[in-house]
């Protein structure tokens, strides 16, 4: 299941570019439910920097990016994951999981809108 997963994941990040780590992590808790948020995160962080490299080298390749947009968004981005990471350490597993359902949920009823 784990290798469909990763199939699906791969088609639907290059065709549209919605984000790996949303469906990842979702699938990845389904799938492995005996680890912890925190290794469910990092596995699915480091495969999606796999994937989204390929994916975004391929759309270069194929269309162009917008430059200045990527620019804004690792300027914010890698701050981000800086603090991120320090925080997953510090905060019980609990919180983090509210976190991760509110976040998603917010990101499925946004997809849901924008189809609308």
């Amino acid at each position: 299941m784990t290798i469909v997963l990763g199939f699906g994941l791969g088609v639907t990040v290059t065709l549209s570019s919605v984000g790996a780590g949303a469906l990842g992590t979702v699938a990845l808790m389904y799938l492995y439910p005996e680890l912890s948020l925190a290794e469910v995160v990092g596995s699915d962080i480091a495969h999606a920097v796999l994937l989204t490299l390929v994916a975004g080298f391929g759309r270069l390749w194929l269309h162009g990016i917008d430059a200045p947009m990527l620019g804004a968004l690792l300027a914010g981005s890698l701050p981000g994951v800086a603090i991120g990471s320090l925080l997953v350490k510090r905060a019980p597993e609990r919180v983090l999981r509210y976190a991760l359902a509110g976040m998603l949920g917010l990101v499925g009823a946004r997809m849901l809108l924008d189809l609308a």
